[in-house]
């Protein structure tokens, strides 16, 4: 196996070439640093010594997390003008490093990571590795690029309403969301402090899944697929499959089919609370509320300087009262109850990560279709943080077309297992 050093120089060239999406998914490039820790880490593997699972892997990480001595733009022109350096590294930082983590970039998103496009007018967008003309989703865009593109092995993001699983899906590669106390947020440039979690991407779970491990401070074990065979996974019924594109249609429907082949029990599941959902985001939602509160004087004194289709998202928050934000935290708490509750009777629930292929950059430009987009790319995903869910996306057989995910869906706790289920669904779709 090439050394980290090897591998290292390998990103970075990725990353440099002027004909690649090295400028715009790559923010902040660390060079000699990262040069410095292959090294060491390389020293480490000739003395038989290792630090943890991920010694001398690659790794890029999100513009909203702290770095000591550097300020945290996340996406924001504004953020990056105004903001002071950061005393230390976030916690999951620390442990990266600790753990041997060559940390080689930090990786472009959406401003203050409110949207699932992808797009950032400030520092531009990075296109998508199948096709540089569409979005990348997001909001971890420059992660998922970078991770599908070789400019690092596996990107560490956010996802607060599926800002790992979208672009992981709509970039073909591995998503995780976490359950979302199992790693600190701190340090993280805030969305959401109900619904926000770290979760990492790459080409593979077990790769997914020792950066998860590393940052939730857990000792690492390998994910031994999960028998298939009598495995229950139910097929998530209604709005998550409403209205597919025909790729993501056909995917999917093959997905399901190979699954039942294999002896998984398939079965059609209803989720009713969805409704209940809706009633709550009616209000406003508590994930918007939470946003506007954080971004509420840097979009009173410098709105004019933000992405405007964020700041549109923003200010439709403005006016929430605190009795609608106290009556939605409340309702939403007993909904997650409920879901618990339903998920008992099911090993895993299964759905289309995105209901669309990733739109053209062209077709996004429109406010009022960039809105509309957004709102289908989230439609599957923010529910399960809605609803505080472990969930991951995985890349469905290509064939030639776009790529799409599938996304299954855990009860809060259940990551391990997760991650189980969804090494031998992998295994299943590479054979």
């Amino acid at each position: 196996m090439p050394t980290s050093r090897e591998r290292l120089e390998a990103a970075l060239a990725r990353i440099d070439d002027p004909k690649g999406e090295g400028a715009r998914a790559c923010l902040t490039v660390y060079r000699e640093q990262a040069k410095a820790a292959a090294e060491a880490a390389d020293a480490r593997a000739r003395a038989g010594i290792s630090v943890g699972p991920l010694d001398g892997t690659i790794v890029s990480i999100k513009d909203l997390f702290d770095v000591a001595g550097e300020v945290t733009r996340a996406g924001s022109k504004v953020l990056a003008e105004e903001g002071g350096p950061a005393a230390q590294d976030a916690p999951v930082v620390r442990r990266l490093r600790a753990g041997g983590a060559v940390i080689v970039a930090k990786n472009n998103m959406t401003e203050f990571a409110f949207s699932g496009v992808g797009a950032n007018p400030h520092y531009g967008t990075p296109g998508n590795p199948a096709d540089r003309a569409r979005i990348p989703g997001g909001s971890s865009s420059g992660g998922a690029v970078a991770a599908a593109d070789g400019m690092c092995e596996i990107a560490i993001g956010s996802d607060t309403g599926g800002s790992t699983r979208i672009p992981a899906a709509l970039c073909g590669i591995v998503g995780f969301k976490p359950s979302r106390q199992r790693i600190s947020i701190a340090g993280a440039y805030p969305l959401s402090q109900s619904m926000d979690s770290i979760g990492p991407m790459a080409r593979s779970v077990e790769a997914c899944a020792k950066a998860d491990a590393v940052m939730a401070g857990e000792t690492f074990v390998a994910p031994a697929p999960a028998p298939l065979a009598n495995l229950r996974i139910g097929i998530a019924q209604g709005m998550p499959l409403d209205k597919l594109d025909d790729t993501v249609a056909k995917s999917f429907a093959q997905a399901a089919a190979r699954l039942e082949r294999a002896g998984a029990r398939l079965s059609d599941q209803p989720l009713p609370l969805i409704d209940g959902m809706a009633r709550v985001n009616a209000r406003g939602g508590v994930q918007p509320a939470e946003a506007f509160t954080v971004n509420r004087d840097l979009l009173d004194r410098r709105g004019d300087a933000l992405d405007p289709n964020v700041r549109a998202r923003l200010e439709r928050a403005r006016d929430i009262s605190a009795a609608d934000y106290i009556t939605m935290v409340n309702e939403r708490a007993a909904l997650i109850g409920g879901m618990d509750a339903h998920l008992a009777d099911i090993d895993v629930l299964a759905l289309p990560t995105t209901p669309i292929v990733a739109p053209t950059l062209a077709e996004m430009a429109p406010a009022d279709e960039f809105a509309r987009k957004n709102a289908v790319l989230l439609r599957n995903t923010s529910m399960w943080n809605f609803f505080d869910c472990c969930a991951i996306s995985l890349p469905l057989p290509r064939e030639g077309g776009l790529p799409t995910g599938l996304m299954l869906v855990v009860r809060n706790g259940r990551d391990r297992r997760l991650f189980r289920i969804a090494a031998a669904v992998e295994r299943l779709l590479a054979s």
